[in-house]
């Protein structure tokens, strides 16, 4: 498509929640991820033609396929049934009274399903075959038609105009046909659909390829199994310095802003104070998660755009601010307020009374907690994987769904973030002994 188009295409990537928001944001100006051409769709985007067509298949496990028929959906009333979410198969099993449970992730239905969660899986033919194992069963009947088309930005006609242009082509010159059956992708759907009844005598190379490889990375053996996790270290390890970046600039936000905020509620003037109590209650009465989804996908409406990094670090740092605070005035409150008297009738002004007598045996009291929160921050921070930040969480995620494997990554992942955090404790440690010492009478200075 972008050789038709003469331009240079560059992959970015989202999770399937924020593939439309992100044509909003700008962060690309396309989508072709498998999205269905559906009404709600439709009303936040504009699509190309479709590019591909194709049906819904039941999915079900080997012992259950003589169970029912499964050529109707009446077999899927009252049954758990699962789906990815807002897709045309959810509506389709609201519609039939099958029980509906909507997923994010491919491999967690398919998951699921293996694990007899779900009764059965509603999904689009192309995900059943490449997510299909010897456990599982597919059903011959196919139900509803599903079409996938290029999303681009309501505002953008001229582009879509031009994909239109550059897909009549690839389906012309024969190069979707070839693409599609080199992925064992091409059906009779797709050669009514595009009036290519031609038939192409090469094998499908790249599906053959796809199964060779799954089939090693998926194998049993102790040195397999090794051998394909250590090939995992690269990728947690970028995902790692992603992580700590991200929280540590979070941090120093969360630690700057709170101690104003603890200043201001403390020994404020009362309309600071008033503010700061407001500050402090909302966000700690709302969820980080809505957050970060507010701070990148609403903010851009008033004007205000920032970059998936500096919006999980602000996130992060202004969330933590209110929690940082609370701490910072329970250390000041721990004070004795004798130390303010006798600070101000040594002649200190009530500034240098807080920088230099109480805000240091505040500070120490505090300590132990911020190391705490800090570790919560690390934590915490999986959560800006929800827009395209590829931090350790979404290393997790992606390695568990191509390798459909959720122990040895998770683990692997799991020791990442217990190494990132016990440097910071035995810092933290080290620094609270060196504190208590230069507090003591006699102690170094």
């Amino acid at each position: 498509m972008s050789a038709q188009m003469g331009v240079q295409s560059t992959f970015v990537q989202n999770g399937w929640d924020g593939l439309i928001p992100g044509l909003s944001r700008n962060l690309y100006q396309a989508v072709i991820d498998g999205l269905e051409i559906t009404p709600e769709h439709e009303k936040a985007v504009l699509f190309t033609r479709p590019y591909y067509v194709t049906t819904e298949k039941l999915v079900v496990r080997q012992e259950d396929q003589n169970k029912k028929s499964w050529a109707s959906l009446d077999d899927i009333k009252n049954l758990k049934i699962g789906t990815i979410k807002n897709s045309a198969a959810a509506a389709m099993i609201e519609h039939s009274r099958g029980k509906l449970l909507g997923y994010d992730e491919e491999t967690d239905l398919f998951a699921d399903l293996r694990s007899h969660r779900l009764d059965a899986i509603l999904i689009d033919e192309p995900i059943a075959r490449y997510y299909l194992t010897p456990t599982l069963h597919i059903s011959e009947a196919s139900f509803g038609r599903v079409s996938y088309g290029i999303a681009v930005a309501k505002n953008n006609q001229k582009l879509r105009n031009e994909l239109n242009v550059a897909l009549k082509k690839v389906v012309d010159n024969g190069d979707l046909h070839r693409i599609l059956a080199s992925w064992n992708l091409w059906t009779p759907i797709m050669a009514e659909y595009t009036g290519d009844k031609s038939v192409l005598a090469t094998p499908p190379e790249a599906w053959n390829s796809y199964q060779r490889v799954m089939h090693s990375m998926t194998g049993t053996s102790f040195k397999s199994i090794l051998l394909r996790d250590l090939s995992f270290l690269p990728a947690i390890g970028r995902g790692a310095l992603m992580t700590v970046a991200v929280s540590v600039l979070g941090m120093v936000i969360a630690v700057s802003f709170g101690v104003l905020l603890a200043l201001a509620r403390q020994y404020g003037h009362p309309v600071l104070r008033g503010l700061a109590v407001i500050y402090i209650e909302m966000v700690r009465g709302t969820p980080l998660l809505i957050q970060i989804l507010f701070i990148f996908y609403a903010l851009p409406a008033g004007g205000i755009t920032l970059s998936p990094f500096w919006a999980g670090v602000g996130a992060l740092g202004l969330n933590y601010a209110a929690y940082e605070a609370e701490n910072y005035r329970a250390g000041l409150a721990s004070v004795p307020k004798g130390q303010m008297e006798a600070a101000q009738a040594l002649n200190f002004t009530r500034l240098q009374a807080l920088r230099f007598i109480i805000t240091p045996q505040a500070f120490r009291s505090v300590l132990p907690v911020m190391v705490n929160d800090f570790i919560s921050l690390l934590k915490d921070s999986s959560l800006v994987s929800v827009i395209t930040l590829t931090d350790l969480t979404q290393v997790y995620v992606r390695l568990s769904a191509t390798y459909y494997d959720y122990i040895g990554p998770g683990l692997m992942v799991a020791l990442a973030y217990l190494l990132l955090g016990l440097p910071f404790v035995r810092l933290a440690n080290y620094a609270e002994r060196r504190i208590g010492k230069a507090m003591v009478p006699g102690g170094h200075h």
